[in-house]
């Protein structure tokens, strides 16, 4: 006589998970809802997810699997299609002996399991997984790229349909019921950016093909093969048509924009089209505003990376009732980040804040945001202009681009304001010689400035496949350190994972070099000293140039030595 099975309530208390009390208050809401026991306790609070796929599994006589920490090996990627997980919600687990396993969430779906034996055309074994767990994996999957080459590998060129109206929904389920291969390729491209964080997208011509790369945590990476030069202007013409762009204009360079809904949220995305030697070239800068605002949420020195040492110099800095603090670096190097955290520390409704951006990145909440527009007049010069007949205590300016800004800055910070500002160049010192050779009064840019924030970001190595590294002699040596003092030392790097595209890399952080102007600083400066001695001033008032800033990140396991070479250099 067959066992009778097992209900998931009494499962649930037997494992310890639930008490014959939460049973009897589930119970009820589940006859109302008609919703399956498990999903209201996950619901209620109950229990969670991993709890429910170990009971099912019990009940059902399966394996479970915790796929929190799970790597899927290069084979796994090949054996189902990416659109069929995402569709069904399982997960490739392994392959032995010919045999497939497959992870999914609800057992007790016979039509699913039917289903999968279907699609599938092969043995497979079945173990349960939560169905978080599951969703990870399938973006692990998406992270690969396997969704791009899949596309590219088999285009052939068709007719581009060119409409496009309000905002598109793309989906895994889209590209794989979309006709058009041009269509298809930019999609996955756009949905595997995100899913490998990728800041931007290059769409570059060469002798050889086409191109894609995305930029993630600051440097390039192939996303597929190169494809054949033919598609080159249906790629072009499909992006312009998604931007609104003249796509019979081929000659000058073209911006523009256009917005998408992801997996239920809308990403705004900025395009940039130019012509090369071979044809057109285009970036695509990815604008996630929920990824952003989440970001910002918890925005702070501390988060950027600053060394603790810096967040408490800096932190005085920036709560001085005025001057100017500036903050430098190259494109990229998150210099306006470090700003709004600056804001966001010292925002309170007592005083106002007005910043003057190009574009506003952020919006931070209970400070007033003005995006410069120059087509209409709106710069940063007749920007700051009214912003300071606005009453404010204290002002961003989001670049110092030219003297006559410049001017109305120092003038701002000499007269009772807090200034905020940024500028492109090297290093600190550099910054006074921008300034200086801008014309500017020398005793007035420097009376003005508070202190001089140089920053670059450096790559952090990916927890997830840490391990440690030696270095030879001669490799500490050409980086300029002292190999006998480092001989018991520990170093690391990251080996590569799925979880970091297998770079060995995952987030970036902060390296900076905070100059504090003294008064004693200042003499020097107006008295036209030597950078040498400029250096060795500051030195010995505490400021940590970008090197040692580098360095340390490197000697206390953050970052590996090739990306602090990649970034600064030995003076």
């Amino acid at each position: 006589m067959m066992q009778a099975r097992k209900k998931i309530g009494g499962l649930l208390v037997e494992a310890g998970f639930l008490t014959e009390q939460q049973i009897e208050t589930v119970i009820p809401l589940v006859r109302e809802s008609g919703r399956r026991f498990g999903e209201v306790c996950i619901e209620e609070g109950l229990i969670n997810e991993e709890q429910l796929a170990l009971v099912l599994a019990r009940q059902s006589g399966l394996d479970y699997v915790d796929l929190t920490e799970f790597d899927p090996a290069e084979e796994l990627m090949d054996s189902v299609s990416l659109k069929h997980m995402t569709m069904y919600l399982f997960a490739p687990y392994k392959i032995e002996a010919g045999t497939l396993t497959i992870a999914v969430s609800d057992p007790t779906d016979i039509m699913l399991l039917d289903e999968l034996e279907l699609l599938l055309g092969m043995q497979f074994h079945v173990v349960v997984a939560s169905k978080k767990g599951i969703e990870r994996t399938i973006k692990l999957f998406e992270g690969t790229g396997r969704l791009v080459q899949d596309v590219s590998a088999g285009m052939e060129l068709q007719l581009l349909k060119e409409t496009e109206e309000g905002e598109e929904v793309l989906s895994v389920e889209k590209i794989s019921t979309e006709m058009s291969p041009v269509v298809k390729l930019i999609d996955s491209t756009i949905l595997n950016a995100l899913g490998r964080r990728a800041s931007d997208i290059h769409i570059e011509c060469t002798r050889t093909g086409v191109e894609i790369k995305y930029r993630i945590d600051g440097v390039l990476y192939s996303a597929a093969e190169p494809l054949d030069m033919q598609y080159q202007s249906a790629i072009i013409s499909r992006i312009k048509v998604m931007s609104e762009l003249d796509i019979s204009e081929k000659r000058v360079p073209q911006d523009g924009r256009f917005k998408l809904r992801i997996k239920g949220r809308p990403i705004d995305f900025r395009v940039s089209i130019i012509p090369s030697i071979f044809g057109e070239d285009a970036v695509i800068r990815i604008l996630d505003k929920e990824s952003i605002d989440a970001e910002m949420s918890t925005l702070s020195l501390e988060s950027i990376g600053f060394h603790r040492d810096e967040i408490d110099r800096f932190r005085r800095m920036i709560r001085e009732p005025y001057g100017m603090v500036l903050v430098t670096g190259p494109t990229g190097s998150g210099k306006t980040t470090t700003l709004y955290a600056a804001l966001t520390e010292i925002n309170s409704s007592e005083e106002k804040i007005i910043t003057i951006e190009d574009p506003v990145e952020y919006n931070l909440e209970g400070i007033v945001q003005i995006p410069v527009n120059e087509k209409k007049g709106l710069t940063f010069a007749k920007g700051l202009r009214s912003v300071l007949r606005h009453d404010p205590d204290k002002i961003m300016v989001g670049e110092i681009r030219d003297i006559e800004t410049a001017e109305i800055a120092i003038q701002s910070a000499l007269t009772g304001h807090l200034l905020f500002t940024t500028v492109h160049a090297n290093n600190v010192f550099d910054v006074l010689g921008r300034f200086l050779h801008m014309k500017i009064e020398p005793y007035n840019f420097v009376s003005s400035l508070n202190c001089i924030l140089a920053q670059r970001l450096v790559r952090k190595i990916c927890e997830k496949c840490k391990k440690e590294v030696s270095y030879s002699e001669e490799e500490l040596k050409e980086s300029g350190l002292d190999h006998k003092k480092l001989q018991t030392h520990k170093f690391y790097e990251g080996k590569g994972c799925v979880e970091c595209n297998h770079t060995g890399y995952k987030g970036r952080s902060a390296i900076v070099e905070l100059l504090d102007l003294t008064d004693d600083l200042r003499e020097m400066i107006l008295e036209k000293h030597s950078v040498a001695r400029l250096k060795k001033a500051a030195a010995e008032k505490g400021t940590v140039f970008l090197r040692e800033a580098a360095v340390q990140k490197f000697l206390e396991g953050e970052t590996t030595l090739k990306e602090i070479n990649r970034v600064t250099f030995v003076e």
